[in-house]
């Protein structure tokens, strides 16, 4: 097993019980928020992979919870990184998997809809709604208060509403079932 800090031959976290169960838990999450932030399945499991570099590479906060927050904040900065070195950040590339019909044109337009957003509010809704944080989590990946968390996120919600409203009557109408969460 190689010490703490040392990354193994295949490029992922060392294998220690804390590094392996961090990689573990928030691997899939971080992947599905980059795929948000960034538009592109395969550019987004780059920069995850790139994120758990980072992370083996420091120490892990002394909180457990904090690990996790901690993940977020490297994936959130490499990914805005990287769209500012793309010059994407204005919008949101389609990673189009070959499929067709209504689901990619809605898919489409709620893309443009998330591009649309202030960076910090589109952060905090994806964090949320694509990663799962807690509004604790996503307070110290942000760096802001819970308060601004839940404001922010109010907000994002609100404007997606008013910008997907027509599509999101559309779909209905057809019987697409869309599932929320509850807040905490």
């Amino acid at each position: 097993m190689p010490a703490p800090g040392v990354l193994v031959s295949d490029g992922q976290m060392p294998e220690t019980p804390h590094a392996e169960r961090l990689y573990l838990e928030c691997q899939p999450r971080v992947v599905r928020y980059l795929t948000r932030l960034v538009g592109h399945a395969d550019t987004a499991r780059d920069l995850a992979q790139e994120t758990f570099l980072h992370a083996a590479r420091s120490p892990l906060p002394e909180s457990e919870p904090g690990q996790r927050a901690w993940v977020f904040r490297i994936a959130r900065n490499l990914g805005l990184n990287h769209l500012r070195d793309t010059a994407q950040h204005a919008r949101m590339a389609p990673d189009l998997d070959g499929g067709t019909g209504p689901a990619q044109e809605t898919t489409l337009l709620v893309r443009e809809a998330l591009a649309q957003l202030a960076p910090l509010d589109r952060d905090i809704f994806l964090l949320r709604e694509a990663a799962g944080l807690s509004y604790a989590e996503i307070a110290e990946a942000c760096a802001v208060t819970e308060d601004a968390v839940r404001s922010r996120l109010q907000r994002a919600r609100q404007a997606l509403r008013v910008l997907l409203h027509g599509t999101l009557a559309t779909e209905r109408a057809r019987g697409v079932r869309f599932s929320g969460r509850n807040d905490e």
